[in-house]
């Protein structure tokens, strides 16, 4: 397993966020809060993507293939979100749940670390991308 955490900081003028989410103002003015966002990615081999996702209450598995690709078969319970849509995804990606852990694959393990990393981007703390993606996929399938 390897696991990637990204730090950064992020400069939020937008109601100024604080960690007890309470608005800061000086003379009506708004303040701007810097937060440090600590965000967890990690390329998972088949097994330990398996044995992680049956052990995690939280987990959604994410397919970012072509439609086409799903077609030809899917892992159960996987939703759909193609990463060839563009700036699409990221607007479907934002509708997701933050605070879930998502399982991320596509056909070989590359599409699925560039989403892994553009969820990252736009606030998802965790990650999984399975290496190999479903070409090497021996668990359940659905065709």
């Amino acid at each position: 397993m390897e696991i990637l955490r990204f730090f950064y900081w992020r400069n939020s003028p937008e109601k100024s966020l604080t960690l007890n989410n309470k608005q800061q103002t000086t003379n009506n003015k708004q303040q701007t809060t810097n937060i440090l966002f600590i965000i967890t990615m990690a390329d998972l081999t088949q097994q330990e993507w398996q044995e992680q996702l049956a052990n995690d209450t939280n987990a959604v598995i994410l397919d970012v293939r072509t439609q086409d690709e799903v077609d030809e078969g899917h892992i159960p319970n996987a939703k759909h979100i193609d990463i060839f849509l563009g700036q699409g995804f990221i607007d479907e990606v934002k509708k997701l749940d933050a605070s879930k852990n998502y399982y991320v694959y596509c056909r070989s393990g590359g599409r699925s670390a560039q989403a892994c990393a553009v969820m990252n981007s736009v606030g998802f703390e965790n990650t999984y991308n399975l290496m190999g993606g479903f070409s090497e996929w021996q668990g359940a399938k659905t065709n």
